[in-house]
């Protein structure tokens, strides 16, 4: 079969496989090739070889390993966005651990799968990649989520904006929400908004937390009148 070509005239979907194990690479092509809407235009056996044949094979999607001698799965995809190649890169790998799924996923996969996934699994997740939709592993989007919540849960650094400083300095005085719009020429709605924003950078609740949490942080002053 030729490793070049045009999409023009199929639908089939265009794959690259990237793995250092060429039984593993055999293994993907039959299971993908078993099915017309598949076609496999190319292998590669590391990082670098998988940024060279993307750029001459412009695959749909690429099968990408992460850890391969050489250059490693997460360095190619930054590679391959960073090169501008149109290509979706689905992570299929052995390795579900949050040092591997968060970079892999930051550095621009759309999709990350473990190799033990079900025949069906992996082919819906090819299909998936091809639209541009996430594909993950139900172990890597747990991952994923705890990843999420732990940054919600974790103290706020971002510094409140001077907007944000004047509805707090507002409330702490017991103004309303509504006496505090009209003071600031805003509306109510809009006062709300800017105390869930103040609440989430303070790591807070309700109003009596974050005004607390303002003289703590020396955003008060401790006398008000």
């Amino acid at each position: 079969m030729p490793e070049g070509g045009s999409r023009a005239g199929t639908d089939r979907i265009r794959l690259l496989i990237v793995d250092d194990h060429p039984v593993v690479r055999d293994g993907l092509r039959g299971i993908l090739e078993g099915s017309p809407e598949f076609e496999v235009v190319g292998e590669a056996g590391n990082g670098a070889e998988a940024v060279t044949r993307a750029q001459a094979l412009r695959p749909d999607v690429v099968l990408m390993d992460l850890r391969m001698p050489d250059v490693d799965g997460v360095t190619a995809i930054k590679r391959l966005a960073e090169l501008g190649v149109d290509a979706r890169v689905l992570v299929l790998t052995t390795y579900d651990t949050d040092s591997d799924v968060v970079p892999a996923i930051e550095a621009g996969a759309t999709g990350y799968l473990l190799k033990d996934s079900p025949r069906g699994e992996l082919l819906r997740a090819v299909r998936a990649a091809a639209r541009g939709e996430a594909a993950l592993s139900p172990s890597v989007a747990t991952r994923l989520l705890g990843q999420v919540r732990g940054q919600v849960r974790a103290p706020a650094r971002e510094p409140l904006s001077a907007r944000e400083l004047d509805v707090l300095a507002l409330i702490a005085r017991g103004t309303s929400n509504r006496d505090t719009a009209a003071r600031l020429f805003i509306s109510e709605a809009t006062v709300k908004t800017h105390l869930l924003h103040i609440y989430a950078k303070l790591s807070v609740n309700d109003r009596a937390a974050a005004v607390a949490a303002g003289f703590q942080r020396g955003l008060l002053p401790r006398a008000t009148e």
